[in-house]
């Protein structure tokens, strides 16, 4: 066996490892995002809690892991990744242990905060790692394994809590959380030298003056460009999942049941996008902005026929679940787009500060769309997100052109 096969086995291995725990991290944080949320009618029973309070919890850890992220990013960059990472984790546990021992409402809102909090540092821990660890060739199934077990994290949150609290109680099913959380943590404590990062100084040499300062990238016109990306991207996520179902009983005279089926198409078709975008996103036959356009241009046609009139009954599910693939192939595009556009020294914090627009892009499009809903425009859920995929697609034309410097390949760090 030659050194070239030997040593392209090794990078081979070692980028799966990292691509592994980061993966199994990010989907853990996905479940937490989801921790109270399932448990929710027994809760209800329990404490006596309206819809109200109910809510206000699930919005606690949002509005904690919006804010957190967009600061954590600079813990991420003067401490490193993994152990920015190990916190997370801790985070989780003390969040489902806290929960799972709650006597009342306040203990449950603990249970969130520390929930939001542990959540909030995972996407400048992932994509640190990743964009400084994996190989340039490898990083779009990098971005595909990362979103798809995102997705998954969210689905084994209501199976397995919904499950276990029917077969035994809700608080064994925040012990369970505890303990995979726990075992996650382990897994991360042992393989921790896979998702070492280095650590960037205030001083420390820089391609970018403005990068090198704690806030100085914060100056940077490209991370604001990246940060309305997201926040625009994020209409057309919102407007489907939030509002589809009531849409397409609506414009198309179908069931609940049939139209939830239709999301739960859109969202599987998603997953399927994004193995699919790995791809894409890791051949040089397609820059970033190119695949995304692609992508999203897809998705955008099948929804605007969708609210056109030209298909009815079924064939406007069909649409709506279809229009799931282009957003998911978008996803491993957008994510190496993002990359590129990051400047040297300050991926913790440009991270942290630029996916937090998902969160103020879901705060925000949320009651536009319900707007529309209340003011009998069901039509206009789709032609909406149809519009905010437009102005990503611009939007990715834009931090393309202006990215301040081209993919850099990763390194194997020791």
């Amino acid at each position: 066996m030659s050194d070239t096969t030997i040593n392209t086995n090794a990078s081979l291995r070692a980028d799966a490892t990292t691509i592994g725990i980061v993966a199994l991290a990010h989907g853990t944080s996905h479940f937490f995002q989801l921790l109270l949320p399932p448990l929710f009618p027994w809760l209800a029973t329990e404490f006596s809690l309206s819809f109200a309070q109910l809510g206000t919890l699930a919005s606690m850890l949002y509005i904690v892991s919006a804010l957190g992220q967009a600061a954590s990013g600079f813990l991420v960059d003067r401490i490193g990744a993994q152990p920015v990472m190990m916190g997370g984790l801790m985070l989780f546990v003390g969040a489902a242990l806290v929960g799972a021992s709650a006597t009342g409402y306040e203990m449950l809102m603990l249970s969130a905060v520390l929930a939001g909090l542990g959540n909030s540092p995972f996407h400048p821990v992932d994509y640190s790692i990743l964009n400084q660890r994996v190989s340039s060739a490898r990083l779009g199934h990098a971005y595909s394994a990362h979103g798809i077990t995102g997705s998954l994290g969210y689905a084994a949150a209501a199976i397995v809590s919904v499950s276990i609290a029917s077969a035994f109680s809700w608080r064994a099913a925040l012990q369970v959380a505890a303990l995979w959380a726990l075992l996650v943590l382990i897994v991360v404590v042992v393989f921790r030298s896979a998702i070492t990062t280095p650590i960037h100084r205030a001083n420390a040499a820089s391609s970018n003056e403005a990068a090198r300062s704690t806030f100085g990238f914060l100056r940077l016109p490209i991370v604001w460009m990246c940060f309305a990306f997201f926040f625009i991207l994020t209409f057309a996520g919102a407007a489907i999942q939030n509002f589809s179902t009531p849409a397409l009983t609506q414009i198309a005279g179908l069931s609940v049941t049939t139209a939830a089926t239709a999301l739960t198409g859109y969202l599987v078709l998603g997953a399927v996008g994004q193995l699919a975008g790995g791809f894409l996103a890791s051949t040089a036959r397609f820059d970033p902005d190119q695949g995304i356009t692609l992508a999203l241009g897809l998705s955008m046609l099948l929804l605007l026929a969708a609210a056109s009139g030209l298909a009815s009954g079924y064939g406007v599910a069909v649409l709506v679940m279809l229009a799931g693939f282009g957003t998911g192939v978008a996803v491993p595009s957008r994510d190496l787009l993002i990359k590129r556009a990051t400047p040297a020294g300050a991926t913790g914090r440009v991270y942290g500060m630029v996916y937090s627009g998902l969160d103020a892009g879901l705060a925000v499009a949320a009651p536009l769309f319900g707007w529309l809903m209340d003011h009998g425009q069901p039509r206009g859920i789709f032609i909406g997100a149809a519009i905010a995929m437009l102005a990503s697609m611009t939007l990715s034309w834009v931090v393309a052109r202006y990215s301040p410097r081209a993919a850099v390949p990763a390194q194997n760090l020791t």
